[in-house]
């Protein structure tokens, strides 16, 4: 029982430190309410903080990946309980934020600066939109199982664990993937794009678009024909660009 409240915890305490992360990303990205974001004046040479921000996003990118992968989650599970693999997943990603946010560097410049107030509205509310697209997204696909609660409280109750069913809730009906919509929408809606904030959005952006392709090979393997159909009916990121209509229904299970 005590092996079983120690992973418990330990779980509780990944939790904690993600959600302390998330809260900080939302004003990391919108330069408000944290003590570093993503904006300032520059400290160092452009060609130096550059190499430094693009290595914090680089080490987060492969982290985020690496330990997404199957053969990664199997390896790791020799090492550690796999009831507390998710968790340590969580608090990895954490970590490598909680990074990216302490040694970022702000490399200056202006890409645009939108100055109409209805305008200025209208990109704050696309950007409040993507980071509550990004919550409902971790909801539908079952936010407790994403973020290793559902299987710390499993294992503290002595039963297995079970995988999620696939269906297709909300917006997973219009796009596949509108998790990762939710986080393009945080990044790019904003009045005032500095070249330090477009360096984070178009770095982030092909992160998404390379890890939406690891992902549904992952998908592929583990559900087959079910995610085949799906992803040939429903478009990937953008809603009602479909190339035909299959019969089924799908919804894909979380595995970043």
């Amino acid at each position: 029982m005590l092996k079983r409240l120690s992973i418990f915890a330990y779980g509780l305490v990944c939790y904690a430190v993600f959600l302390a992360t998330f809260l900080y990303a939302l004003g990391f990205v919108g330069n408000f309410g944290v003590p570093h974001s993503i904006d300032g004046e520059p400290r160092m040479y452009f060609s130096t903080a550059l190499l430094i921000d693009l290595t914090l996003l680089g080490i987060f990118a492969i982290q985020h990946s690496l330990m997404a992968r199957p053969y990664f989650k199997g390896w790791l599970t020799q090492f550690i309980p796999a009831s507390a693999e998710r968790s340590t997943y969580v608090l990895f990603s954490s970590v490598a934020m909680i990074a990216l946010f302490a040694w970022w560097e702000p490399i200056g410049g202006m890409v645009w600066d939108v100055a109409d107030p209805v305008s200025r509205v209208v990109l704050y509310s696309l950007f409040a939109f993507g980071w509550g697209l990004v919550l409902l997204s971790t909801f539908l696909i079952n936010h407790f199982d994403l973020f290793g609660l559902r299987q710390i409280w499993l294992q503290l109750r002595g039963q297995p664990y079970t995988a999620l069913q696939f269906g297709t809730p909300g917006p997973y009906r219009l796009i596949r993937h509108p998790l990762y919509l939710g986080w393009l929408c945080a990044f790019w809606a904003t009045p005032t794009m500095s070249v330090t904030h477009l360096v984070f959005a178009l770095a982030t952006t092909a992160y998404i678009l390379i890890a939406i392709q690891l992902e549904e090979g992952d998908l592929i393997v583990s559900l087959g024909d079910d995610y085949l159909r799906y992803r040939e009916r429903v478009p990937m990121i953008i809603p009602f660009l479909r190339r035909r209509t299959l019969p089924g229904s799908a919804r894909p299970r979380a595995t970043n």
